[in-house]
């Protein structure tokens, strides 16, 4: 019974993300307490990136590890022996022009457009509810993210050389 290449590799990543997840959320138990001024400390936001990324790692190795049973009970595997990576060269390429317009853009606009447009590439909309659907989730993504960082987080965002806003 040999596994699909696809699930091994799932499986090594999701156990390395997840082991250098441990290793680095164990290091940041060093870090100083939080003084009195301020409620959290130093450690506190990159233990919460850490533990997101242990359980999503956790979960990596779960799906890998069913989907690997359910592949051989199936018989089947990997078909395909030239993988298709046009989604993510196209990924990347829209997060390079997002990186790139950041700055004169700002912040929201820029993210609106990113959410957008990401979200054209990997499946393009059909019909007026899927353009409506595409943007009422790019608009809730960049306000949301906007309220959250700028005005809870107090983490100031950029602004737009060209918008000012």
């Amino acid at each position: 019974m040999s596994t699909p290449r696809s699930v091994g590799r799932d499986f090594a990543t999701g156990l390395a993300c997840l082991t250098t997840s441990v290793v680095l959320f164990a290091l940041t138990l060093d870090l100083p307490g939080p003084s009195l001024l301020v409620p959290i400390g130093p450690g506190f936001y990159p233990r919460i990136i850490l533990g997101i990324t242990a359980a999503l790692s956790a979960a990596l190795l779960a799906q890998s590890v069913y989907g690997w049973r359910r592949t051989a009970r199936q018989g089947g595997g990997h078909t395909s022996a030239w993988p298709n990576y046009s989604q993510v060269i196209a990924t990347f390429a829209t997060f390079g022009v997002y990186v790139a317009l950041l700055p004169h853009l700002g912040y929201r606009i820029s993210t609106f457009v990113f959410v957008a447009a990401l979200q054209a590439v990997l499946e393009p909309p059909r019909g007026w509810k899927g353009w409506a659907l595409l943007a009422t989730v790019a608009l809730v993504t960049s306000v949301a993210t906007y309220y959250t960082f700028e005005r809870y987080l107090s983490v100031l965002l950029p602004r737009g050389r060209w918008t000012d806003f």
